[in-house]
């Protein structure tokens, strides 16, 4: 498997886990039970790599231009 397509595959399945655990936070408010404080920081794992697997989406079309419009495999 191309490194990029494993940076796209973690990406979609870590924006998955975001909204799997954002909406269960908001479900369980709905209920009407309060989590525990330490349940609101769970979205932040999967936030931040969704954050750095972006950015390395974001800057990759730049990189294959500056580097000969060659995509660089690893």
């Amino acid at each position: 498997m191309n490194w990029n397509t494993w940076i796209r595959q973690t990406h979609r399945w870590l924006a998955i886990a975001f909204t799997v655990l954002v909406v269960g936070i908001f479900g369980a408010l709905g209920l009407g039970e309060e989590p525990a404080e330490w349940v609101y920081l769970l979205p932040l794992l999967p936030l931040a790599l969704l954050l750095l697997t972006g950015l390395y989406m974001f800057v990759l079309p730049y990189v294959t231009k500056w580097s000969g419009g060659q995509e660089r495999t690893q």
